[in-house]
């Protein structure tokens, strides 16, 4: 049933129904599958979204690389959970290369971000160094692409003119 996944993460707004049809099954079987799901932990919750820009909403995104010093007995674990408690922090991630976690935050402006990463993130007792990059626009985010094409033709026209 991993088609069923997919279907989920494309569209999680799909009705038990619509997804029986789509994978030639029952609306019992589906739904089913899906509360397995969901007590296996695989279903970890259902998302929207919200292309930010055209909300009109005061939001500012950065990634930022830590590098990090690991604990003896927990390695990345203790200091990812410090960093998952900040309600700016929408995720983290261990990575391979230059350095050990990616954080994704969200906070009203870009110096808000700063002061967070100068005041609350850079002095955690394992972090080393941290590099932020602002996100000034995005493209495409969870598979989904946020500016249509015939929008970019139309700035494209007016820089052009």
């Amino acid at each position: 049933m991993n088609t069923l996944l997919e279907l989920l993460q494309d569209n999680a707004r799909l009705s038990c129904e619509q997804l029986a049809v789509m994978l030639g099954t029952t609306q019992e079987e589906v739904q089913k599958q899906i509360d397995e799901y969901e007590k296996k932990g695989v279903i970890r919750g259902y998302h929207t979204l919200i292309n930010w820009e055209k909300a009109d909403a005061n939001r500012a995104s950065a990634l930022i690389e830590l590098r990090v010093t690991p604990k003896r007995n927990s390695g990345f674990d203790e200091i990812a959970d410090k960093i998952m408690q900040f309600e700016e922090v929408e995720s983290v991630y261990l990575m391979s290369g230059g350095f050990d976690l990616a954080v994704r935050v969200n906070a009203p402006t870009m110096q808000d971000i700063a002061l967070f990463v100068a005041r609350r993130l850079a002095t955690l007792e394992s972090v080393l160094s941290t590099a932020t990059h602002f996100i000034l626009t995005r493209y495409k985010d969870g598979g989904v692409v946020l500016d249509p094409e015939d929008e970019r033709d139309e700035r494209r026209n007016m820089i052009c003119d």
